[in-house]
């Protein structure tokens, strides 16, 4: 579609710019080509000034109003060529110059590359074949980023209730926390829309001066670096600049440290339908970043974010030529990617899951929008499509995660010796078995149904119920493995003995051997 655009518009170009293009297009056919007389053969060539005509004439010819003179020559041109292809299927060339010849003239049989008449393509051209590679190219970036984009890596469970607890870091003490140079209610409400409809959220705020908590203060110590970063500008030349950062690694471990003694831990730290997302915000004076070159970080149990007092800070982006100023007074907008990484696994728009190298790769055409997903703006309003995005991230957890369970219980009643003595027992656990069986199936079903009419949050729904019967099978299978287990360590009471004509010499022999070892010997007399 982007493709047809260009098109279009390259389409309505003077004969001066037609020129000028049709230059270019032929100097950088042929920059390839380096000594043509010593790399190149004559019929090579041809062939390649008759693939500039074909994309010029399909980018510039057809579907104008007013025609180009430049059009015209360049039909006249494709005459010429055709006598000189026609010339090397003479007997004195060469014979893959004659089937290069032989092909290309075939190739050009229906070509009506400079007119406005019907024409009849019946082969695929390099002209269309570009189209359709952009085209096709289009589609599939398209597909990769509105229908199925990408997600970080990880478990990201539906959780009923969202408790986001926001830790105000700072040098100094305040007395009041709205006292403190941020805009909490915009905050709440920026963290508000990650939050689906049918999700409960609640916030508790913190201040946390680093003069009053020696441990806290401490752990910022540790974590704070410096580093000179290489930084390249729009013009083409590096720059080496000094940035204060926090290694969020390092403070990571500090702060899991203070979670571990109490007293970071939030009343709901161990509900099953409740989610407690730890935040803390860095108020500093200087210039502070996360890692080198982030506002915000999320990590696999908190999120951190750094506020200074710049208020336009040049960054390691360029876009347009000019490069990207941050607001370091305001990190909303880094704040609520961040967090929105950390609940549902959603990456900014630009990074893509590349099948080919089997890793993430950057697609800018795609970082668009005003939303906290698109570095390239200044937005950071969520909308329904990243709404959408969060739900189907909830639902993929669940099925991968019931799939996975179900497979081990199948696992572990597949490995299960079987024998004559269990076949009983198990047949009366068999029809409870396929009925848990059945009934997760179904609901597997139901929800891959729901998720298709996008109907999303009827779908959120039932991933409890999915959960609960899920475990339900796991357990059955437990205990009907473990009910199995007392037969196999059970000793038969009966010992069958096969008779054949050696068995009563044998025991015999062993009656005279016992007698001959166990019988009364005469005392001897003891004599001094």
């Amino acid at each position: 579609m982007h493709s047809y655009f260009v098109l279009c518009l390259l389409s309505e170009i003077s004969e001066e710019e037609a020129e000028d293009l049709l230059q270019e297009a032929i100097q950088e056919k042929f920059a390839v080509f380096g000594d043509v007389q010593k790399d190149h053969q004559a019929i090579d060539i041809l062939l390649a000034e008759i693939d500039i005509y074909e994309l010029f004439a399909f980018n510039h010819c057809k579907g104008r109003k007013v025609k180009l003179a430049l059009c015209e020559e360049l039909d006249e041109r494709m005459q010429d060529l055709k006598n000189e292809l026609q010339a090397f299927e003479g007997e004195g060339s060469e014979e893959s110059h004659r089937r290069k010849a032989v092909d290309a003239l075939k190739r050009m049989e229906n070509w009506n590359l400079f007119s406005e008449s019907y024409e009849d393509y019946k082969n695929y051209t390099v002209a269309r074949d570009t189209f359709l590679a952009h085209l096709g190219a289009t589609l599939w970036g398209s597909m990769r980023h509105i229908i199925s984009p990408s997600l970080a890596d990880g478990a990201f469970h539906y959780y009923e209730k969202i408790s986001f607890q926001l830790f105000f870091i700072t040098q100094e003490k305040f007395r009041n926390i709205k006292q403190l140079p941020v805009d909490l209610k915009t905050i709440m409400n920026g963290l508000s829309s990650l939050v689906l409809s049918s999700q409960e959220v609640m916030f508790s705020s913190h201040m946390l001066p680093l003069s009053d908590d020696p441990a806290l203060s401490m752990a910022f110590s540790v974590a704070r670096r410096a580093a000179a970063v290489p930084l390249l500008l729009v013009n083409g030349t590096y720059r080496k600049t000094v940035r204060s950062y926090l290694d969020s690694s390092i403070l990571q471990h500090q702060l899991q440290r203070l979670n571990d003694h109490g007293s970071l831990k939030g009343s709901h730290a161990h509900s099953r339908s409740t989610l407690e997302v730890p935040i803390f915000w860095f108020i500093h004076s200087d210039p502070l970043l996360v890692d080198k070159h982030y506002q915000a970080k999320a990590l696999s149990d908190m999120v951190i974010v750094v506020q200074s007092e710049e208020p336009s800070w040049e960054s390691h982006l360029q876009c347009n030529g000019r490069s990207l100023l941050w607001d370091l007074r305001k990190p909303i907008k880094a704040a609520l990617a961040a967090v929105s990484e950390h609940l549902a696994g959603m990456l900014p728009l630009h990074l893509v899951y590349s099948q080919a190298h089997e890793t993430a790769i950057e697609d800018w055409i795609w970082s668009v929008g005003c939303n906290p997903l698109s570095i390239t703006s200044q937005g950071w309003h969520i909308s329904k499509f990243h709404s959408d995005t969060v739900a189907r991230s909830y639902i993929f957890t669940a099925l991968e995660e019931s799939i996975q369970l179900v497979n081990s219980a199948i696992h572990r009643l597949v490995i299960e010796r079987t024998s004559e003595q269990t076949f009983k027992l198990f047949k009366t656990h068999e029809r409870e078995l396929v009925n848990k069986y059945n009934y997760v199936v179904s609901l597997w079903r139901r929800i891959s149904t729901v998720s298709g009419e996008l109907r999303y949050l009827d779908a959120l729904r039932l991933l409890y119920t999915l959960e609960d019967a899920a475990k339900g099978f796991v357990n059955y299978v437990d205990t009907t493995l473990a009910s199995l287990h007392p037969i196999h360590c059970t000793r038969q009471r009966k010992v069958k003995v096969e008779f054949d004509m050696t068995t009563i010499p044998a025991f015999l022999v062993v009656l005279f051997v016992l007698w001959f070892v166990l019988k009364p010997r005469r005392p001897k007399p003891k004599i001094n």
